[in-house]
Formats: C-alpha cells, sequence, structure tokens
C-alpha cells in the first residue's frame, strides 16, 4: 500500500506539473534580429531563459545567434532565407553545405549544443506581395535540405518545415467554408502538404487577427481581442467567439480540403503590435496576448478540433526591430514583447508562473544625450531636414495612430533628429541638419512618446539593414505629422 500510495501521489504531481507546463513548453517566440543597435545574443539567452521561454524561431542561421543559444536547452528552429531558395533548389552539394554550416556545427550528441528541432526553408515565400517568384525552388530547396539532413544522421531529429502566410489561402470570404489554397499556388501547396506528410512535419502558419482586423469589414475589434461581448461569427456550421478559432479552422478547413485532415499545425507567427498605426498599443497587445495565452492554456481546441490545440505556437515577436521592412504597415517595427533593449512593455504570463515579464538586465547603452531642434534658428527648411532623417532612421512611432503623432511641432523634427542621432551612434555630425540640430541632455520624452538611446555594444554592425522598400512608404506616411 505505501507503494501504491506513493505511486499515485507521484502520478497526480506528474498531472499537475503537465498541466502547468506542458501547454506553456508549446508556446516560443519569434526571435529577428533586423535592428540597427541589437541586444548582443548572449543578453537575448539570458531574457528568454528568465522568462522560461523555451522554444525560440530565428529568421536566419546566425552565428553568433546560434553560437549563444549553445547548451541553452532552448529548443530552435532555424530560418532559411528566400534569397537562398534558387540555389538550394539547383545544388545538393549547397544544401549539404547549408547543413553542415547551421546544423551539425552547432548540435552535438552530448546535448551541449544548440537544440535545433526545425529548419524553416523560406519565410513565408507564398506572400501575394512575392508574385510567384519563389514557387519554382521552394519544393526542390525542402528536399533538398531533408537529403542533406539524412546524409548527416539529423533527420530523426530535425524536421524540415515551411513558414506559410495566411494569404496563401484563396481570396474568397474568410467565413466561407468553401476557402482553398489560391489557385496559382494550389499544385505547389499539394506537394508540400505531401513532403510534410511523408516526413512527419507539421504545417507552419501565421495567424494574425491584427492584420484580419485591417483588411476584414465585418470583424470587430472585440473579435479579435477574445473579448466575452465580441459579435460571434459563423463559419462551416459552427459559432465561433474570436478571431483566433476562426482562423485557425480556417486553415484546419484548407487542409482538409486538400486531402490532410489530421496534419499537425504550428502558428509560426501570431501577435499584436504596440505602435505604429491606430489600434497598435501596449494596452490592447496586453488584452490580446492574456485572451491568447488563455485560450492557449485551456488546451481544449477549437471547434473544427476541440481537442487537437495547435502543436506549437510562436509569438511575434521578442523583441521590436527598427530595420524591419514596413512595406505592409508601420507597425511591423513594435510588435514585440519586450522593445528593442529588452524591456518589458506590458505583463503577461508566458509560463513562467507569474504575470510580470522580466527585463533584460545590465544593458549597456550610449550616453544620455540626445539631438533636437534648435529653437534659435530659423525652422522654415525644418520639415524637409526632417524628412531626410526619416529616410535613415526610424519614424514609425509619428505615423497616425503612433505614440508620437500628436506631439506638437517643433518636437516631432526633434523626434526624427534624435532617431537619426541615435542610429548612427551619437556622432556629432549626425546632429548638425544643416545647423538645425542641437545636442542635449536634457530628456526630451513626453507623455506616451519616448525618445530613446540607443544600446551601445560592439554589435553594433550586427545585421544592419537598409529597407529601401520600407522608406518610401515611410517618407510618405510622416509627411503629415512633420508638416508645419
Amino acid at each position: 500500500m505505501p507503494f501504491i500510495s506513493c505511486f499515485l501521489m507521484f502520478f497526480t504531481l506528474l498531472i499537475i506539473t503537465c498541466s502547468m507546463g506542458c501547454v506553456a513548453e508549446a508556446i516560443g517566440v519569434n526571435w529577428g534580429t533586423m535592428a540597427s543597435h541589437p541586444l548582443p545574443p548572449p543578453k537575448v539567452v539570458k531574457l528568454l531563459k528568465s522568462n522560461n521561454i523555451n522554444k525560440v524561431k530565428l529568421f536566419d542561421a546566425n552565428s553568433d545567434v546560434l553560437q549563444a543559444l549553445s547548451g541553452s536547452n532552448i529548443a530552435v528552429t532555424v530560418g532559411i532565407p528566400n534569397t537562398m531558395l534558387r540555389s538550394l533548389n539547383s545544388s545538393k552539394k549547397v544544401a549539404d553545405s547549408w547543413v553542415h554550416d547551421n546544423v551539425t556545427r552547432y548540435m552535438s550528441s552530448g546535448g551541449t549544443g544548440t537544440r535545433i528541432e526545425y529548419v524553416a526553408v523560406g519565410d513565408e515565400p507564398f506572400l501575394k506581395s512575392y508574385d510567384e517568384q519563389f514557387h519554382p525552388f521552394l519544393i526542390g530547396a525542402a528536399m533538398n535540405i531533408q537529403a542533406a539532413l539524412k546524409k548527416a544522421k539529423w533527420d530523426s531529429k530535425v524536421k524540415v518545415v515551411v513558414p506559410c502566410s495566411f494569404d496563401s489561402f484563396g481570396s474568397g470570404s474568410n467565413l466561407s467554408s468553401e476557402v482553398r489554397f489560391r489557385p496559382d499556388l494550389n499544385k505547389t501547396m499539394i506537394e508540400l502538404l505531401k513532403f510534410l506528410d511523408k516526413h512527419g512535419s507539421p504545417f507552419f502558419v501565421t495567424i494574425s487577427p491584427f492584420i484580419t482586423l485591417l483588411q476584414t469589414k465585418n470583424t470587430s475589434l472585440d473579435f479579435s481581442l477574445f473579448k466575452e461581448n465580441a459579435h460571434p461569427h459563423n463559419f462551416s456550421h459552427k459559432t465561433y467567439k474570436n478571431s483566433f478559432d476562426l482562423s485557425y479552422d480556417t486553415v484546419v478547413t484548407v487542409l482538409s480540403t486538400a486531402g490532410f485532415p489530421n496534419m499537425d499545425i504550428v502558428v509560426a507567427k501570431i501577435g499584436w503590435p504596440t505602435d505604429g498605426t491606430t489600434n497598435a498599443s501596449s494596452y490592447l497587445a496586453e488584452t490580446f496576448m492574456k485572451g491568447l495565452i488563455n485560450r492557449l492554456h485551456n488546451n481544449m481546441g477549437t471547434p473544427l478540433r476541440p481537442h487537437k490545440p495547435p502543436l506549437e505556437t510562436y509569438l511575434l515577436s521578442l523583441l521590436d526591430e527598427d530595420q524591419r521592412s514596413i512595406a505592409s504597415g508601420n507597425f511591423e517595427r513594435h510588435w514585440g514583447l519586450f522593445t528593442f533593449d529588452g524591456q518589458a512593455k506590458y505583463h503577461v504570463d508566458l509560463g513562467q508562473g507569474s504575470k510580470s515579464l522580466v527585463n533584460a538586465q545590465n544593458v549597456e547603452y550610449l550616453s544620455s544625450k540626445w539631438c533636437v531642434v534648435n529653437n534659435n534658428k530659423d525652422l522654415s527648411n525644418a520639415t524637409a531636414s526632417a524628412l531626410e532623417a526619416c529616410a535613415n532612421a526610424d519614424c514609425t512611432a509619428l505615423s497616425p495612430g503612433g505614440s508620437c503623432f500628436n506631439i506638437s511641432w517643433p518636437s516631432n523634427i526633434s523626434y526624427a533628429f534624435n532617431s537619426y542621432y541615435q542610429q548612427h551612434d551619437q556622432r556629432a555630425e549626425s546632429c548638425d541638419f544643416g545647423g538645425l540640430g542641437l545636442i542635449t541632455t536634457v530628456d526630451p520624452s513626453m507623455e506616451r512618446c519616448r525618445f530613446p538611446i540607443e544600446i551601445g555594444t560592439s554589435h553594433a554592425e550586427f545585421y544592419r539593414v537598409w529597407n529601401f522598400q520600407g522608406v518610401i512608404l515611410l517618407v510618405t506616411t510622416v509627411l503629415t505629422s512633420l508638416e508645419l
């Protein structure tokens, strides 16, 4: 009897522990590195561990990041950029080399290396905005990476996946049970699903209630934020109370129609931005995240899959990135749970047992200096100078609906000047602007509008990315804010 009692007690504790941690373990984050002054990878890994985040999805295979993750026991999805798909499709040697350099080099049988679980071939290569430029290469690239993993004897531990955008589905109503893959994509997607099914890989897909809210007229903010009073929607003879469940079951329906009703689904990206446009705020992001986490923790699935919730869910994203493309909107640089320097924007329980997120520690900043407009100068040409600054920095907070949109002139000019000054390492000449700039030690931040100081780090050149595509859009959208 004592043995049985001990066994029952152990079994009960196991169930309790699993109910608290097993679901939480299936929640990870996207870690992007498109920042002018990124937080050093070792500090990011400490940030992940201090918040009990044990899954991370990368968009590339940066050596500094993979090295920092070594020994952390954090499960990693390594990304392959879309630009590599052509060469990986055309050459098995290129695939062999990539696997050797980005998987074998960092994994070890002793468990002290980087714990790579997935290789993500491409990053939403089927986005409508890409047209069909990556379609001919995707399947071949995935097959060659799979063969390379098998050759290196990693295929039993590492799965090949392809992150897909939600617009991979037909342009028909999101509320229609007739939804299918886009006609231009159908053949390729069927090939992809057969490949994934053959190798036991899940279907990676982005679900974005925020984007759906922007693009769908009959979707309300309350429906997107898991509010109890939201007007329900009907889909496939089922009633839906939130945008997440509806979007997820749209994916289920498409997979079932394509002949893969039981394929596991991983939500590769889901989040809510905090700045850059209307309805992008820390308060709404916190509301959404709490609703999402609660929804995932109940482990009940959705109407079409009541007993089969997402295999894993990756939040977008860990940190803000001031170099992300803003082609689809200025909010793209503000998806982070944390600011660029690792400070929590709001609080949510990700499974760490606390409702408070833990900030990054011992962050090194540049000097406490800001660049502002010199009010003693003739400011008749200040707007032109500010627009030039924004074309080479990040002024997305000045966008309509943004946290700095309502600051008065010339404070908005100062914001533009300071953004340029900080991104250019506080060099004195970067606060010139034809004599209109002035360096100050008095923080010009006000109300919701923060004038940031960049991180001072030897990694300042790490992943500096120039987004030509986003510059034109940004300059256009801040014109109104910067005008006299």
